[in-house]
């Protein structure tokens, strides 16, 4: 699914009256508030379907696939979801 589909899924869940339009700009203010909220407490959880939390990745040796020559790349942060026994009977 992408977000145009997912934006036409959230326009049929709130009913006839609701544009794509707003669906769309409520899926953006979901989205934006969680990236907020990453960004200020380090994690969001949503009762029910998980928690994205700041994960840090380790610096370590890849190849770069073109070469096959060795290389290091740095440490970073990513964001991960851990599903909630919900979500995972959901699946």
């Amino acid at each position: 699914m992408n977000k145009a589909e997912l934006i036409e899924l959230v326009q049929k869940t709130l009913g006839g009256e609701t544009s794509k339009r707003a669906a769309g700009d409520a899926l953006e203010a979901v989205l934006e508030a969680i990236t907020k909220g990453i960004k200020k407490d380090g994690n969001v959880q949503l009762i029910g379907f998980g928690t994205f939390k700041v994960a840090k990745r380790a610096a370590r040796t890849g190849r770069n696939p073109k070469t096959g020559e060795a290389m290091k790349i740095k440490a970073s942060k990513t964001v991960r979801l851990v599903p909630s026994s919900a979500l995972k009977a959901a699946i």
